[in-house]
């Protein structure tokens, strides 16, 4: 990624505006549950977190598969930057670690003051987005093809 995100959130402009919070958090402990609203949006100072997803089988069970782990200088809950949805994950410390988090409605409005800031963060999250669904994809068509050959459905398809 071109942008690093420790460096721009504490930089002198984003340290005078009060905007970034640095909160500690130990092994274990939850910082988002997937299903809730709020606005924040985090970047790992140290330490490392999880990613998760509920995943419901067969109505009755679950289980919350780890998707991916983020150190230092990863960005997580940019979906939520303009709009209070639903988290599509949860997210848990693995160890020891701090985080810069950014209430996303305070951003927005520091960013419409100080315009030059937020290309270059718009650019660098669209970045990592682009990224992740790239991920997600490659990850969907692996779940897809297993699928198919469990069920012996592979041998009923045409290739392109």
């Amino acid at each position: 990624m071109s942008l690093d995100l420790l460096a721009f959130f504490t930089g002198e402009r984003f340290a005078a505006s009060d905007l970034v919070r640095r909160i500690e958090c130990a092994p274990n402990q939850r910082i988002i549950t997937q299903g809730e609203r709020d606005r924040f949006l985090y970047v790992v100072e140290s330490g490392q977190v999880r990613v998760t997803a509920r995943v419901d089988i067969e109505g009755e069970h679950h289980i919350s598969p780890g998707l991916v782990d983020l150190g230092p200088g990863a960005v997580f809950g940019e979906l939520n930057l303009f709009e209070a949805a639903e988290r599509s994950a949860s997210v848990m410390a693995i160890d020891e670690c701090t985080l810069l988090r950014i209430d996303s409605a305070e951003l927005t409005a520091f960013l419409a003051q100080n315009t030059d800031l937020g290309y270059p963060l718009l650019q660098h999250f669209f970045q990592v987005l682009n990224e992740r669904l790239r991920k997600a994809d490659r990850r969907i068509e692996r779940l897809m093809a297993w699928g198919l050959k469990a069920h012996g459905i592979e041998r009923h398809l045409v290739e392109d």
